[in-house]
């Protein structure tokens, strides 16, 4: 009965472990662009290279395919400011590259970011009327 129960737990230890590396895997690529991210393939890759060399928006847009918070921030208006970020992540500029995403309201893990209610309605929905 003991050694079913340290094998129990070990499994869970193991279990636990693996999804906390699944989440740092997922959230590794986001902003830095020399991750590659979980729908990379190398005709993606290179349709996006030329997507950003082009500042071509409408081809990002199309590759992306509404995937991901990033494509309900950036529009046609600022994307020229985020193919900057992506070429300044590239050349290793981290801290230029943040400072744009920023002011887009991308990589605010505290969900202050543009277009998510600037942390408005924090705590509502608990329960709370």
């Amino acid at each position: 009965m003991e050694n079913k129960k340290l094998a129990l737990m070990a499994l869970g230890f193991v279990l636990a472990g693996s999804a906390t590396l699944g989440v740092i895997n997922a959230e590794a690529y986001r902003g830095d662009a020399n991750v590659k991210g979980p729908n990379y393939s190398p005709e993606r890759h290179t349709a996006m290279t030329k997507a950003f060399a082009n500042k071509d928006y409408t081809a990002w847009k199309n590759l992306m395919q509404g995937k991901g918070r990033v494509t309900e921030v950036v529009n046609k208006d600022n994307f020229a400011k985020f193919a900057e970020a992506h070429n300044l992540s590239l050349q290793g500029k981290k801290v230029e590259a943040e400072k744009i995403r920023k002011e887009l309201g991308l990589g605010q893990k505290d969900g202050s970011g543009k277009g998510r209610g600037n942390g408005q309605g924090a705590g509502r929905g608990m329960g709370r009327k």
